[in-house]
């Protein structure tokens, strides 16, 4: 059985969600209502750390655009962590994102430190 976690913590003015495991059409669903229980505890700034997601699916990626149209609606902002392209393992979403044309959408970041610093640059598409 695949265990699939989020753990959130709160880095600077961000709220941060670090998922692991597969998202998926059974998993999504988990992930959707952490980001709706975020922004009902008006927190409008989230970093979804992806860097331990090994497989994900397209109601996977139907939840990070629903997350990233959600949180603009708010005035808020979302960026995701991602391995960096040639990561053997974790590359799943990117290369989902990627393959999609909709990785462009995202702000991505290398870790948590660069999400959260609001002078560093996102990776590029």
């Amino acid at each position: 059985m695949v265990t699939f976690t989020v753990t959130d913590q709160e880095q600077d003015a961000w709220a941060v969600l670090h998922v692991s495991g597969e998202l998926d059409l059974v998993t999504s669903p988990v992930l959707r209502q952490r980001v709706h229980d975020v922004v009902a505890e008006g927190r409008h700034r989230l970093v979804l750390d992806l860097s331990e997601v090994w497989f994900c699916d397209s109601s996977g990626v139907g939840v990070l655009i629903a997350s990233r149209r959600l949180l603009r609606s708010c005035g808020g902002s979302l960026r995701l962590i991602l391995p960096a392209r040639g990561a053997a393992e974790g590359s799943h979403v990117n290369k989902v994102l990627g393959a999609l044309g909709v990785r462009r959408l995202f702000e991505i970041h290398p870790d948590v430190p660069s999400a959260v610093d609001e002078d560093a640059r996102p990776l590029s598409a």
